[in-house]
C-alpha cells in the first residue's frame, strides 16, 4: 500500500506465466521521475488521466486508454487531472513479449506506437486478464494474456525505423556505462568515470544522456532500483538489498525505489512472493 492519503498501490506475480509483473493502483499525488523499465510496460487507465514524457512529447492516457512502454526508454507519469489516475498494469519481460510476436510469425518484436492507444477490444482483454491474475486463476490469466498482447502486436506496432548512427563517442559510453555496472554500491564521481575512458567529462556526460536518456548519476539509481526488484523477488531482506546496492541507508532505499516503482520496497516484496493480491 502507498503511504500517502487517498493512493494505494499492489505489486504481484502472474500466476500462470512465469516473467510477468503486475500492478494496480491509484495515485494522485505521486509523481514518477524520468526512469526505465528492463521490461515492457502495458499500462490501461480505468479513471482519471496519467500524462508521461514519452519519446520526447507529453502522452495524456484518460480512462479506456492503453500505453505501450518499451523495454529501456526513458519515461516519466504524472496525474493529469486533480483526482488523479487510476490503472492496471502488467510488465511481462521481453521473451515474453518475443515469444507472442513468434506465435504470430513476427521474426522480432515491432515497435509499439508510442501514442494512447484507443481501442476497447484489447482494453477488455488487458482488463479480463489482470482480474484473472488476482482471482488466482491461472489457466484463464495465462491464456487471456497471451490473447491481449497478441491483439495488440497485430494492431498496434509498426516496422522498427532504422537506427540512427551513433556518435563517436558511443564507445567510451559503453566503457563507462560498464563500468557502472560493476561499481554499482560505490560508483566513481563524474571526473574519476571521464578520466577511465579517456573522455572530457562534460562531452561524457552529454554523450551519455543523449545515448541512455539519463545522466550517469540517475541510471546508476534506475539500475539500482532495476536489480533490488529482483533480489527483491527472490526474497532477499529490503535492508540487505539496500546495502548490497550502495544506497546510503534504507530511507534512501525507500525513497528512490518508491519513486521509480510506485511502492515502497517491503510492500513490492509481500506482493511479489504471494500469490494474489488481497481481495
Amino acid at each position: 500500500m502507498s503511504e500517502d492519503s487517498g493512493e494505494r498501490a499492489q505489486f504481484w506475480r502472474h500466476p500462470g506465466l512465469p516473467g510477468v509483473e503486475l500492478l494496480k493502483a491509484h495515485y494522485v499525488r505521486h509523481t514518477f521521475p524520468r526512469h526505465t523499465h528492463d521490461t515492457y510496460t502495458f499500462a490501461l487507465i480505468e479513471a482519471g488521466v496519467e500524462v508521461t514524457y514519452y519519446r520526447g512529447v507529453d502522452v495524456s492516457i484518460s480512462a479506456g486508454g492503453v500505453l505501450v512502454v518499451e523495454p529501456h526508454e526513458v519515461h516519466t507519469g504524472h496525474a493529469g487531472v486533480a483526482g488523479g489516475w487510476r490503472y492496471r498494469v502488467l510488465y511481462p519481460e521481453v521473451g515474453v513479449v518475443a515469444a507472442a510476436a513468434r506465435d504470430l510469425g513476427m521474426d522480432a518484436v515491432p515497435s509499439f506506437t508510442p501514442e494512447e492507444i484507443r481501442d476497447p477490444s484489447s482494453a477488455r482483454l488487458l482488463r479480463a486478464a489482470h482480474l484473472a491474475t488476482e482471482q488466482g486463476d491461472r489457466l484463464s490469466a495465462s491464456t487471456l494474456t497471451r490473447r491481449a498482447l497478441h491483439r495488440l502486436l497485430a494492431r498496434h506496432t509498426r516496422a522498427r525505423s532504422a537506427r540512427p548512427q551513433p556518435p563517436g563517442s558511443a564507445q567510451a559510453v559503453e566503457r563507462a556505462r560498464e563500468l557502472l555496472h560493476t561499481r554499482l554500491a560505490d560508483p566513481p564521481g563524474l571526473e574519476e568515470l571521464a578520466a577511465a575512458v579517456d573522455t572530457p567529462p562534460y562531452a561524457l556526460l552529454r554523450a551519455f544522456r543523449s545515448i541512455h536518456g539519463l545522466p550517469p548519476h540517475t541510471y546508476v539509481n534506475d539500475v539500482r532500483v532495476h536489480r533490488a526488484r529482483r533480489l527483491l523477488g527472490e526474497g532477499t531482506a529490503p535492508a540487505d538489498v539496500a546495502a548490497s546496492l550502495g544506497f546510503a541507508d534504507q530511507p534512501h532505499f525507500t525513497r528512490h525505489f518508491k519513486r521509480s516503482t510506485g511502492v515502497p520496497p517491503g510492500a513490492f516484496q509481500r506482493g511479489v512472493l504471494g500469490r494474489s493480491p488481497s481481495q
